[in-house]
C-alpha cells in the first residue's frame, strides 16, 4: 500500500485530506510544522507528499531543499495563489499544486496520476493498451495516432477510471497551470478521442463538471 505524507497545520483540513486518501486506498501519516515534516520525511519512506506552503517553524520551501528523495512527487496544497508562488512550487521541486479550497476528488485525481506515473507502464482498457515509456496507443494491433496533447489526455483519463475530471482540472494537468487555453479545446480533444478510439460511450459528459471514462 502506498503511504503518504500529509503536511497541514489546519486540523481540519488535515483530517479531510487524511480521510480522503485513505478511502482511496492509501496509508497517510500527518505533520502538523514544517520540523516534524523534515523528521518524518528523514526517517520514513513515502511514496508522495501533500505539503503546505504556510506552516510553524519551516515553510514548505524551506521543506523542500531537506528533502533527500528527490524523486518523490510533491503536491502543494496552499491557499496562497499568486503567480509568483505557483512558479516557484513548480520549479523548486513541486510536481503539482492544488489552490485551496480544494474539491477532495480532485486532489485524489492528482495524487493518483502522480503516483501511477512512478509505477505503472501500460494501461489496459477493453482492447486498447498505453504504453507509457513509449507514448503510444494501440487499439488492438494498430498503433493510433494521437497528437501530444490528445495522447496525454487519453492518459489522465485512463489514470482515473471511473473519476469525474474537471474541465479546469483537465486543462491544468494537460495543458498547465494558469493556461490561457479556453475549455472548448477539452471539448475538442474529447470528440477526437471518441472518435479515433471508438469510445463514444465510455467517455462520457459528467453534466457542469468535466469528463469521466466509465468502468468496464
Amino acid at each position: 500500500m502506498k503511504k503518504i505524507l500529509v503536511v497541514e497545520d489546519e486540523e481540519n483540513i488535515s483530517k479531510l485530506i487524511s480521510d480522503t486518501l485513505t478511502l482511496g486506498g492509501y496509508t497517510v501519516e500527518k505533520a502538523f510544522d514544517g520540523e516534524e515534516a523534515v523528521r518524518k520525511l528523514q526517517s520514513n519512506k513515502f511514496d508522495l507528499t501533500i505539503l503546505d506552503i504556510m506552516l510553524p517553524k519551516l515553510d514548505g520551501f524551506e521543506i523542500m531543499k531537506k528533502i533527500d528523495d528527490k524523486n518523490m512527487p510533491i503536491i502543494f496544497l496552499s491557499a496562497k495563489n499568486d503567480v509568483a508562488t505557483i512558479v516557484k512550487g513548480l520549479s523548486e521541486g513541486g510536481q503539482d499544486y492544488m489552490v485551496k479550497p480544494f474539491e477532495p476528488l480532485e486532489l485524489l485525481a492528482r495524487v493518483e496520476l502522480r503516483i501511477g506515473e512512478k509505477t505503472k507502464k501500460v494501461y489496459e482498457y477493453k482492447d486498447i493498451k498505453v504504453n507509457i515509456e513509449e507514448r503510444v496507443v494501440y487499439k488492438g494491433s494498430e498503433k493510433i495516432s494521437l497528437a501530444p496533447k490528445e495522447y496525454d489526455l487519453f492518459l489522465l483519463l485512463i489514470e482515473n477510471i471511473g473519476v469525474a475530471l474537471s474541465r479546469d482540472t483537465i486543462l491544468d494537468t494537460v495543458w498547465g497551470i494558469n493556461t490561457d487555453i479556453e475549455t472548448r479545446t477539452v471539448d475538442y480533444h474529447i470528440q477526437q478521442l471518441r472518435k479515433k478510439l471508438d469510445l463514444k460511450n465510455e467517455i462520457n459528459t459528467v453534466n457542469k463538471v468535466g469528463y469521466r471514462i466509465e468502468k468496464i
